[in-house]
């Protein structure tokens, strides 16, 4: 799909519903992905996809620096929604890296590496593994300035169609949808790669 495809469809997708876009993707899609880092309002997407089709495998490139919370809530969202979890994670285990490297400041010409290995490596691994011609992601405007800068579809580098469904929701509204649903959400979550709210890790640049 060309640019200048995807931003004639974005037109016509503006402003119909999450559920709506969605099942308008899958109806396209052969190898559908869904990723998630199951930070907040994460849920949404989850329960948003597996709701149309709960066989969508849902790509999890879990840094091992988690807190406690986002495990917790990881667990409760897998069997409260029935996810498909394919996690992948680094060659290196949490523990190894902090006695060589420890969490490297984004100031520090170390944290290239470090995000390399906890986020950008396991993530190119699952997709050179399930090689998606579709991806579903929870990105949305005010995020990152980089993020300002994409719309409902998007194309990856490697030119795999990404659909952020809920890309021009508000928190407020994200809020309601999951007060409506019951559905949990959970703050209390770190992103060693990120550090800042609005730095963008990599996977999406």
């Amino acid at each position: 799909m060309t640019q200048k495809q995807v931003d004639q469809l974005n037109q016509q997708l503006r402003g119909i519903p999450p559920e709506e876009i969605i099942a308008w993707a899958l109806e396209r899609a052969k190898r559908p992905v869904l990723t998630t880092n199951f930070r907040p309002y994460e849920v949404a997407i989850l329960h948003a996809v597996t709701d149309i089709d709960r066989t969508v495998p849902v790509i999890w490139c879990d840094t091992g620096y988690n807190t406690p919370q986002t495990y917790a809530h990881a667990e409760d969202l897998t069997y409260r929604l029935g996810l498909d979890i394919r996690l992948y994670v680094p060659k290196q285990t949490a523990a190894h890296r902090d006695a060589v490297m420890g969490i490297p400041g984004i100031d520090d010409p170390r944290h290239a590496e470090f995000t390399r290995q906890v986020k950008l490596e396991p993530f190119q691994r699952a997709m050179r593994e399930f090689e998606p011609d579709l991806w579903f992601t929870n990105l949305r405007r005010g995020q990152t300035a980089h993020r300002d800068t994409l719309d409902i579809l998007s194309l990856s580098k490697d030119g795999v169609l990404k659909v952020s469904p809920f890309y021009y929701w508000s928190d407020t509204q994200l809020d309601a949808y999951l007060e409506a649903r019951n559905l949990p959400n959970e703050h209390r979550y770190f992103d060693p790669t990120k550090v800042l709210e609005n730095r963008e890790c990599g996977l999406h640049t």
